[in-house]
């Protein structure tokens, strides 16, 4: 066996994890799990590891997490090296089992660390120290739609950024708006742009008025980036009408929809439908939209994404496997397989040979995150697994 230590990174080269409960389709089994070369391997490689009382599952994709803010802007205008906030987050990542991970950065009139000035900082960083990182870190594009003004550069900024996944938003608060009255905490969200508040006030009332001209102006940035094999979604669907719009747009994803009839209209038409990993830890939506766990007891659940939390998608699988919404197998590729499938990841999500050495380690006590593979590195390592890997 070789070995690389890089501070928390440790690279093997091959390993047998020899007396674990590994998953395989049909559940957890007693099995030898063996990777080489960054992949998982048919037969045993390397040397053996005791991994009695862990279970070895597939690692986590996240599709969707924007959890990774504090790290990049922890104060406005303190840290400027985006770098060394994807290095912590990608740490984040590793320590809960995400191999995976898709960064979603707002491009909204919302400003801040939202604004289109912050945004590319964030995805230039990300393109160029994503591939320095062993964890996966890729980028998703969250796309207010009533910035028409950005539709005709935006395929070929995505470009630049090495960006291929685009999903559309709208938090105009378009009640108040067409009353002309001002939203809550606008105030606070202007001075948080930097903007008076009668200018941020101002700008979005401009934007209300436009929104006839966004269905066409999306039919045609849609097809732009069909051409170009951008990976579409749409977020937080209220009706089957909104979805079907989405669907003919070519945005096969639906991202969080907010009740069931979305959710039963994207099933329809065979699209991803993607919900929040904290929706089921919390028991519901803070929002209170569409109950998660119901969505998937009624089989409206391809995927599960951290949203705001990173943690949820580990909790969110043993939970719903744990209350028999679904069996373990089932919860569990909600967080791995679903979502890789979603992302056309073809090469992760599950442990079959050939596949990825993507891994997370959990204890079978306490099933806390014991250690994390990505492409057979260890990108997290912790207590009695550590041990037992140098005994």
């Amino acid at each position: 066996m070789a070995a690389v230590c890089q501070g928390w990174e440790l690279q093997l080269v091959s390993l047998d994890l020899v007396n674990a409960r590994v998953l395989r389709p049909r559940g957890l089994e007693h099995d030898t799990l063996s990777f080489a070369g960054g992949f998982i391997a048919e037969e045993p490689v390397g040397r053996p590891v005791d991994l009695s009382g862990f279970l070895v599952l597939p690692g986590i994709v996240d599709l969707h997490g924007d959890a990774f803010e504090r790290h990049l802007a922890p104060r406005r205008g303190a840290m400027k090296q985006m770098s060394e906030g994807l290095v912590a987050t990608a740490a984040e990542l590793a320590a809960n089992g995400i191999t995976t991970g898709v960064l979603a950065q707002f491009v909204s009139w919302e400003g801040g660390v939202r604004g289109p000035e912050f945004a590319e900082k964030v995805f230039e960083a990300i393109r160029d120290t994503a591939p320095t990182l062993d964890t996966d870190i890729r980028a998703q594009l969250r796309l207010e739609m009533h910035l028409l003004d950005l539709y005709e550069d935006l395929p070929d900024k995505l470009r630049d950024w090495s960006v291929d996944y685009v999903v559309f938003n709208d938090h105009l608060p378009h009640d108040r708006l067409a009353e002309g009255r001002r939203p809550p905490r606008l105030t606070g969200q202007a001075l948080k742009a930097g903007r008076n508040p009668d200018a941020h006030f101002e700008m979005l009332l401009e934007l209300h008025a436009r929104r006839a001209d966004v269905p066409a102006a999306l039919d045609r940035l849609c097809g732009r980036l069909a051409e170009r094999n951008v990976l579409m979604g749409s977020h937080d669907d209220n009706t089957a009408a909104e979805r079907s719009a989405w669907n003919a747009r070519g945005a096969r994803l639906a991202e969080f929809p907010e009740t069931a009839e979305a959710a039963e209209a994207a099933r329809e038409t065979g699209d991803t439908i993607i919900l929040g990993a904290p929706n089921v830890v919390r028991g519901g939506s803070h929002k209170g939209n569409a109950s998660a766990v119901e969505l998937v007891a009624m089989g409206l659940c391809d995927a599960l994404a951290s949203d705001y939390h990173y943690p949820s998608p580990r909790r969110a699988a043993l939970m719903l496997a744990d209350s028999g919404v679904t069996d373990f197998a089932g919860a569990w590729s909600l967080v791995s397989h679903g979502p890789a499938k979603a992302l056309g990841l073809h090469d992760r999500g599950t442990l079959d040979a050939g596949k990825r050495a993507d891994i997370v380690i959990l204890h079978e006590k306490t099933r806390r995150v014991a250690a994390s593979l990505a492409g057979g590195s260890f990108t997290f390592l912790s207590g009695e697994l550590g041990s037992r890997l140098f005994t």
